[in-house]
C-alpha cells in the first residue's frame, strides 16, 4: 500500500454478549459510517447491539455505495467507510493527498448473487458465460430475450435491475463477469438502493438482477439466487470458495485519526470486530473463516 495507509485484515473471537475491550462508560459523540449498501445493514447490526450498551452515541449509518463513501472518506468526512470491494489505488492516493491515514478490516464474506423472479422455472443454473451475454456492454438494446441467452429459454422479456456506478458490487460483478470493472450495459435499472433491486425482480418474471447474499436471504420466497457454474450460494459455498467468481470479503475502513482521538469510534470499532462473528450471524451474513480469525487476531492488537 502507499505510505500513510495501514492495512489490516479483520477478525473477530467475542460473542456478542461477551464484553468488549471498550472497557468504557459514559461515551457520547457521534459516529460516522457511509458507503456501501451491501455492508451497511451488516454495519447497521452492529449499531444496534453496540447502542444497547452505549446509548448516548450516536452512530450515522448510510449508504451512498462504496466508491461515494470512499469519496467522503478520503475528504474526510467520515470515520468509517462501508465497502463491498477493496479501496482502489487511485482512492489511496487521494486518501495520502488528504492525509487520511486508515486501516482496513475484514467484516464478513459475502456470495454476490444473481436473482430472477421466484416463478422463473428456467434460468436456475446459469454460466458465467451466460451472464456475461446478458449483463456486457455489447448486450445493450441486443439481447433483449431470455431466448437470445439459450434457445431453451422462453421468449421471455429480459428486465434488469441492478447497482449503480457508486457501488462496489457493481465493480466486483462486471470484473467477474463481463471481464472489466464497470464494463455493464447501460440499458437497465440502476439504483444505490438494493431494495429496488428486489422490488423489481419480484415484480416481473422475466426479470433479473444482483446483490449481497444477504438481501436474498431477507426476501426469501420473494426472490431467488440462481446457481452459477451450478454451485448455489451458500454460508458453505462462499467460505469454500465453491462460488466462484462471485465469492468476496466484506470490509469497513477506518480513519486512524478518529480511532485514536475519538472515543466513541474506538468503542464502536473495537466492538464490531470483537463480535463480528455474531453480528454477521445475526445480520445474515456469511462470517469470517476460521483462517481469517487466526491472521487477523495480531492485527488488531495493533490497532491499540
Amino acid at each position: 500500500m502507499t505510505a500513510g495507509a495501514t492495512i489490516s485484515v479483520v477478525l473477530l473471537l467475542t460473542a456478542c454478549g461477551g464484553e468488549s475491550r471498550a472497557d468504557s462508560e459514559g461515551l457520547a459523540g457521534t459516529v460516522l459510517a457511509d458507503g456501501s449498501s451491501t455492508v451497511a445493514p451488516l454495519t447497521g447490526a452492529a449499531r444496534h447491539l453496540f447502542v444497547g450498551i452505549e446509548p448516548d452515541v450516536d452512530i450515522k449509518n448510510t449508504s451512498t455505495g462504496t466508491t461515494a463513501g470512499f469519496r467522503s472518506f478520503c475528504s474526510g468526512n467520515t470515520d468509517i467507510s462501508n465497502a463491498s470491494r477493496p479501496i482502489s489505488d487511485d482512492e489511496i492516493s487521494r486518501c495520502a493527498d488528504a492525509g487520511i491515514d486508515f486501516t482496513e478490516i475484514v467484516v464478513a464474506n459475502d456470495g454476490l448473487s444473481v436473482i430472477v423472479n421466484p416463478e422463473n422455472d428456467w434460468a436456475t443454473d446459469l454460466t458465467v458465460e451466460q451472464l456475461a451475454a446478458i449483463w456486457a456492454p455489447n448486450a445493450e438494446a441486443e439481447i433483449t430475450n431470455w431466448n437470445q441467452v439459450d434457445p431453451a429459454f422462453p421468449d421471455e422479456p429480459l428486465v434488469l435491475f441492478g447497482p449503480g456506478s457508486d457501488s462496489g458490487t457493481l465493480d466486483f460483478f462486471t470484473a467477474a463477469i463481463t471481464g472489466q470493472e464497470g464494463a455493464i450495459r447501460a440499458d437497465y435499472s440502476a439504483s444505490e438502493d438494493d431494495d429496488h433491486t428486489v422490488a423489481g425482480v419480484r415484480k416481473d418474471i422475466g426479470a433479473i438482477g444482483f446483490l449481497g447474499l444477504s438481501y436474498v436471504e431477507e426476501n426469501e420466497g420473494d426472490i431467488a439466487a440462481v446457481a452459477v457454474d451450478g454451485v448455489s450460494p451458500s454460508l458453505e459455498t462462499v467460505q469454500n470458495g465453491s462460488y466462484a467468481p462471485l465469492s468476496r470479503p466484506l470490509f469497513i475502513y477506518v480513519n486512524n485519526d478518529s480511532f485514536a482521538n475519538k472515543p466513541q469510534v474506538k468503542a464502536f470499532v473495537d466492538f464490531y470486530v470483537e463480535n463480528a462473528l455474531d453480528i454477521a450471524e445475526r445480520a445474515l451474513f456469511v462470517p469470517l473463516t476460521e483462517e481469517q480469525v487466526l491472521l487477523a487476531q495480531d492485527e488488531l492488537d495493533s490497532l491499540g
